[in-house]
């Protein structure tokens, strides 16, 4: 998936079909004049309805249909016959996807399961057509109910991206490279901070035959949490991902400072992305010699497993693989 076509925020208007107009029909046979109300009821409106889908990674394909309109209900007719139902729109979505109200922000409800469906506007109720109002006092009521009208707003859509692996690091920490190295992804690299602009995602190939999904998450910077640089847009892929890997160069002033930085900013963003399980990679290794690694290895932090690996040198990285599909299953 090229970067340019990966999108995790959308905003969409819908708008549900109207109910269908109640029929007020008198019932007129060659014998029969006056036979009595036989109108039909309206059909009801169109609903909007989200299916959860697990072939899609984005929102890429609302980017240029952001209006979605359920169909009108028909209207009843004689002898009691209710109109059509409108056509129901569904609008599928990739698992992860968050529906907020665009003008509260409230969350409506996230979409987890493939198949799942959500009705997201219910169309309007049909008209009740006049034979329903026949009475001892009132035999040839020529009246009826018009449909209801259907619901429309505006939403905004959310993604969180569904990966085995997060990748959690400072801008310019390699963690593009890696994926690149290890996937058939093709992330933009550059030696400047934030080349990533929007996640990717990558299947690593491992032993067997079997795989597992890594996603790069755009850098993290101090004061993510709230809301500096491009902050809750990037940490909130974080919380669907089951492990996390954290990306720090071997060129860093402070290993242990950065690690507690990005861990500070995860937990502020949400504490319980500090109960996932946690790999500390130190990339760039192939600068250090083993004296270096001897000395850096005394102040890792302590309580996470840690190892040293090179992108470009393709040093480490079936170590590293070996450790994550191990902390997956």
């Amino acid at each position: 998936m090229t970067e340019g076509n990966f999108t995790d925020y959308i905003k969409i208007y819908a708008s549900s079909g109207k109910g269908g107009r109640g029929s007020m029909h008198l019932h007129r046979e060659k014998y029969i004049t006056k036979g009595g109300p036989d109108g039909g009821d309206g059909g009801r409106g169109g609903h909007i309805i989200l299916r959860g889908d697990k072939n899609m990674w984005t929102l890429f394909h609302l980017k240029f249909k952001k209006h979605f309109r359920g169909e009108h209900g028909g209207d009843g007719s004689k002898s009691r016959s209710t109109g059509s139902d409108g056509k129901d729109i569904y609008v599928p979505v990739p698992l992860g996807t968050i529906v907020r109200d665009a003008d509260t922000n409230e969350i409506l409800f996230e979409v987890t399961a493939d198949g799942e469906e959500i009705t997201l506007l219910r169309g309007g109720k049909g008209g009740r057509g006049n034979w329903h109002f026949k009475s001892a006092t009132n035999q040839t009521p020529r009246y009826a109910q018009p449909g209801m009208d259907g619901e429309e707003n505006w939403f905004l859509l959310e993604l969180k991206l569904l990966a085995d692996v997060g990748l959690v690091g400072f801008p310019n920490a390699g963690k593009s490279t890696l994926l690149s190295v290890l996937t058939a992804a093709k992330p933009k690299i550059a030696d400047y901070a934030f080349t990533t602009l929007k996640p990717n995602l990558g299947i690593v190939d491992y032993r067997n035959h079997q795989t597992f999904v890594m996603a790069d998450i755009p850098g993290i910077i101090e004061g993510a949490a709230e809301g500096k640089g491009l902050g809750h847009r990037f940490l909130r892929h974080i919380e669907r991902n089951s492990t996390l890997l954290f990306l720090i160069p071997a060129d860093s002033d402070d290993i242990n400072k950065e690690y507690k930085i990005l861990l500070n900013e995860l937990k502020k963003h949400n504490p319980e992305l500090l109960d996932k399980d946690r790999l500390l990679a130190i990339s760039k290794s192939d600068m250090l010699d083993d004296e270096l690694k001897a000395e850096i290895t005394k102040e890792m932090p302590k309580g996470v497993p840690f190892l040293f690996i090179s992108s470009m040198a393709q040093v480490g990285l079936q170590e590293l693989k070996d450790k994550l599909w191990q902390m997956l299953n």
